[in-house]
């Protein structure tokens, strides 16, 4: 068994395409897995245009297709597991990625991919 700091892969995770907010949103998740073909009701841990992490009973295996329903608005997307994290309370934290893009499935407006870059640069210099 893996204790809770322990990725479950040893992966280190990929690397973000869009700012990712932490953000719980109800989910339900509908594996297409054979040994897990059960809906799930479960949450979001954070979110982003691409995708998310959420919390989902192992087993769970990379590459998994997952279908996500947004239980607030009722809009739902098919998605592949593409990240196996820690164990949280009996569940796996796996990040998952839409198969098509979904920037608006979360119903939220995302940062620019500048948010954090310094905003000197941009300021004209101010003489005395």
């Amino acid at each position: 068994m893996m204790s809770q700091s322990e990725p479950a892969t040893g992966k280190r995770p990929p690397h973000r395409r869009s700012q990712r907010l932490l953000l719980r949103v109800p989910v339900v998740a509908h594996r297409q897995s054979e040994s897990t073909p059960a809906a799930e009701t479960t949450e979001t841990l954070a979110v982003n245009a691409h995708g998310a992490l959420i919390l989902l009973a192992p087993p769970v295996e990379e590459g998994e297709r997952v279908s996500v329903k947004n239980t607030m608005t009722g809009e739902e997307r098919m998605c592949n597991v593409v990240y196996l994290g820690l164990i949280e309370s009996g569940r796996l934290q796996v990040g998952i990625e839409f198969t098509d893009p979904s920037p608006q499935f979360w119903q939220v407006a995302f940062p620019p991919e500048d948010w954090g870059s310094s905003a000197k640069s941009s300021r004209p210099e101010v003489k005395a």
